[in-house]
């Protein structure tokens, strides 16, 4: 027997204390060489975008990877990736925590819509509240200590 999965994930996180240290300008690089990440552990991404404050990654982890290890290697490369190569003067690494949230895959052109769209989308809503709103539809219990 084989092993077959197929769970969708979105996984957010942030810079320390949710600055807005993401400057537009280098941020396709930073989400080509965190998809290098995933291809390199034969994860599936399906999108990634995010805003100057955070960032969303759609995609299928591969059976063999835990979720806590592929944001930790994403969040440890990405940081030496980001100094190493100037890209984002003021970015002084990812928050501690991250959200991690299943979906049907039935959801997957509305989930990468909604990713491609995070822009748009934040001109009317913080990310505070965003991620909020997330965790409720997910039934997560959390700490507004944690949430600031």
């Amino acid at each position: 027997m084989n092993t077959y999965t197929q769970i969708l994930y979105q996984i957010i996180f942030s810079p320390k204390n949710h600055e807005r240290t993401l400057a537009s300008d280098h941020r396709e690089e930073i989400y080509k060489y965190i998809w290098g990440i995933l291809k390199n552990k034969k994860c599936h991404l399906y999108r990634i975008g995010g805003t100057s404050d955070h960032i969303h990654i759609v995609t299928h982890i591969h059976p063999t990877v835990s979720l806590a290890s592929i944001v930790k290697d994403i969040k440890v490369a990405s940081t030496e990736y980001i100094k190493s190569n100037h890209l984002f003067p003021l970015f002084s690494g990812w928050q501690d925590g991250y959200g991690g949230f299943t979906y049907s895959f039935k959801e997957r052109d509305r989930l990468i819509e909604y990713v491609k769209n995070q822009e748009k989308h934040h001109k009317t809503k913080s990310f505070r509240e965003e991620f909020i709103e997330l965790l409720t539809e997910h039934g997560i219990e959390y700490d507004e200590r944690y949430l600031q």
